[in-house]
């Protein structure tokens, strides 16, 4: 499957929708998790159409992103698998291709098109999806160049830029808005569901950025939750004691995998205020939950609109930030115009060794063709020039005629 015979790179799309557009609830219909991930590529491997795809689903954004005759393959291959349809997503979905597809990968490796500006844990989201899809070897030679050049350019930022600098993720997001809304933290019962990155990630947000003091986990494995609280020195309790621990609770963080609410309107007891933060696309706590009288439930979208100096000072480092990606785009682009020359570098090399083989020409008392070094020496000198000037027939004669020289003068 990691071969493909679309090699020009007006074939990679990518076909998605994110938070510019849809909300937590539009965006929910068309996340994609692991099951759903599978049956993708499994329906690609058995159609055998499209060679070389992954797919990025986020709180932000699903996208699918791959080689293909046109957008709408892709679209149609994952919303095969998505609760929602293929219309509403072509309403709401962006569709690009070639040039300006790339330059998208680009701008969310780097961060620069996430709802938290810089937001570095999109570069951990973006390699599980890719490592996932080359698993089922769909990703080839093209993707696995992209990607790398992404994860490079990314990484240049990193170190170069201060666009990450600070500590701004929706996992701090949402530790910094509880410092803002309560005002005595210490003495707050705080329960988190869900020991996945972004829960783990906001559990030592909590304890290292918080006065926060009474923090209990749940997962769906205990054994997950238990070496990780461990860690932390939290509290740790069963699954089995969710409803007893959210009756318990003044503040609720979730972020689970599941596909429908692990909280329901009917599990919040009315009397005691709380706060729910939902971490999750799609969402797992039932937005009716936001009706009760005693309840302060918050989303995502809600999160990200918050500001501080942090966010600020990343703004200002946009353009290096920029000019970094324009580099790295150049050079994969350049590797990817040299791919086109390779069937001529390969004829060419094929000629010169049955030359060589045959001994055809000889010069003075020696086979034109005896050093091998020689012939790699004129292709390498013929792919330089490729590069620099499209003229394959005349590249193709002047490296005969480059290796004949280099036998008269042996």
């Amino acid at each position: 499957m990691t071969g493909t015979s679309i090699t020009d790179i007006n074939h990679f799309f990518i076909a998605g929708i994110n938070y510019k557009k849809t909300d937590v609830s539009i965006r929910g219909k068309f996340a994609i998790n692991p099951t759903q991930y599978n049956q993708v590529l499994e329906k690609a491997a058995a159609d055998n159409k499209l060679k070389e795809i992954f797919i990025l689903s986020t709180c932000n954004r699903t996208e699918i992103y791959g080689l293909a005759n046109q957008g709408e393959d892709l679209i149609n291959l994952l919303c095969s698998q998505t609760e929602g349809d293929i219309k509403t997503f072509k309403e709401l979905a962006y569709i690009k291709r070639g040039a300006a597809a790339i330059e998208h990968l680009f701008a969310v490796g780097a961060g620069l098109d996430s709802q938290i500006l810089g937001d570095y844990e999109i570069i951990g989201q973006l390699k599980q999806a890719v490592k996932f899809a080359k698993e089922k070897n769909f990703i080839g030679s093209f993707l696995e160049r992209l990607i790398n050049s992404v994860l490079q350019s990314s990484k240049c930022i990193k170190s170069n830029t201060d666009l990450s600098s600070g500590t701004v993720s929706v996992s701090f997001a949402a530790v910094q808005f509880l410092r803002n809304q309560v005002k005595d933290i210490s003495t707050k019962k705080i329960l988190l569901i869900g020991a996945g990155k972004i829960g783990r990630n906001t559990c030592k947000y909590l304890v290292g950025h918080s006065a926060a003091s009474n923090v209990t986990m749940i997962n769906r494995t205990d054994e997950t939750a238990i070496e990780f609280t461990k860690s932390l020195n939290i509290d740790f309790a069963a699954y089995h004691d969710l409803h007893k621990e959210i009756d318990a609770a003044d503040v609720i963080l979730v972020s689970t995998n599941a596909e429908t609410p692990v909280i329901l309107k009917k599990d919040i007891k009315p009397g005691k205020h709380k706060i729910l933060i939902d971490l999750s696309i799609p969402s797992n706590i039932d937005p009716s939950v936001k009706e009760l009288n005693n309840v302060l439930l918050i989303n995502v979208d809600e999160l990200s609109k918050q500001k501080d100096e942090t966010l600020q000072k990343r703004e200002g480092e946009v353009p290096q930030a920029i000019a970094i990606i324009e580099q790295h785009m150049d050079d994969f682009m350049e590797w990817n115009e040299m791919r086109r020359h390779v069937p001529v570098l390969k004829a060419v090399k094929q000629k010169l060794l049955e030359m060589q083989d045959g001994d055809a020409y000889s010069f003075a008392s020696s086979p034109v063709a005896a050093d091998t070094v020689a012939i790699q020496k004129v292709i390498n000198t013929m792919a330089v020039k490729l590069r620099q000037n499209n003229t394959k027939g005349c590249q193709y004669i002047e490296a005969i005629n480059d290796y004949i020289t280099l036998g008269t003068n042996s």
